[in-house]
């Protein structure tokens, strides 16, 4: 336990440099391109359209204003994969840094998950934008638990980006896998099609996804404009706290030959 305050308070001391590692990495991320910081908006609009002509007008999905329901779940699905993905290699990019400055080695990841968190706060303007333009509207009630899953979504993300970072450190080539496993990931998760198409006897097993509550309630307040359920927002916390329990455990206990292995 005191192992942890410790962290914590080292972790607050250091918020200064988390703030600037993220700074970095949002001005950085499109560094060069012609259309700069726009890529934030036109990434998960292009993702849109293709998913959109596929399952709407090829596989005729059948689900009204599909658009809107594919867009709600995509969005925070595109942040949790790149917290995921770009969050293995925080510390191996960053791997001279490691070598000669002291500081919370979980710095990196969480500076990486919460960039990209900012990242997928701008892309929901998007979303509202096009809620409110085309005229499909918001429930107010519903939109103030709006913070509270996004908050979750969050605390999954890290404990994942956490585990990811601490392995590939150790396993170079998970890099690569994660990249196989998040696209296989979303096809398990409800993000392009509805949660009853799922057989019954396969519910107990899907909804072991931690990422399965946290899709649902996105789409209860901006889809369906309906108060999500207490009890899906509780298993998707109880299963969030669960990975970053994990993730910091794994983390603190591999860090200690970090610089060995890099």
């Amino acid at each position: 336990m005191e192992a942890k305050v410790k962290l914590l308070n080292e972790l607050y001391a250091y918020r200064e440099m988390i703030v600037s590692l993220v700074r970095k990495d949002l001005r950085g991320r499109y560094k060069g391109s012609v259309l700069g910081f726009l890529w934030t908006f036109i990434n998960p609009l292009l993702q849109l359209m293709v998913y959109t002509v596929v399952f709407s007008v090829i596989m005729r999905a059948g689900i009204d204003k599909f658009y809107l329901f594919l867009f709600v779940a995509l969005v925070p699905w595109i942040f949790f994969s790149s917290a995921i993905t770009g969050g293995a290699t925080s510390i191996l990019s960053q791997q001279d840094m490691v070598k000669k400055i002291y500081f919370p080695r979980q710095v990196l990841p969480i500076s990486y998950v919460t960039s990209s968190f900012v990242n997928m706060l701008l892309c929901f303007l998007v979303i509202f934008c096009v809620l409110i333009i085309t005229g499909f509207g918001i429930n107010l009630n519903a939109l103030l638990y709006l913070p509270v899953v996004m908050i979750v979504e969050y605390i999954l993300a890290l404990g994942i980006g956490l585990l990811s970072a601490a392995l590939t450190v150790y396993f170079r080539d998970l890099e690569y896998i994660l990249g196989i496993v998040t696209m296989a990931w979303m096809y398990l998760t409800p993000v392009m099609y509805s949660v009853d198409l799922v057989p019954e006897q396969l519910l107990p097993i899907f909804n072991l996804n931690p990422m399965t509550p946290i899709i649902i309630v996105y789409r209860d307040i901006l889809y369906y404009k309906t108060i999500p359920q207490i009890s899906t927002l509780l298993h998707a916390f109880i299963l969030g706290l669960l990975m970053l329990l994990i993730g910091s455990a794994v983390f603190s206990k591999l860090q200690r030959n970090f610089v060995e292995e890099l």
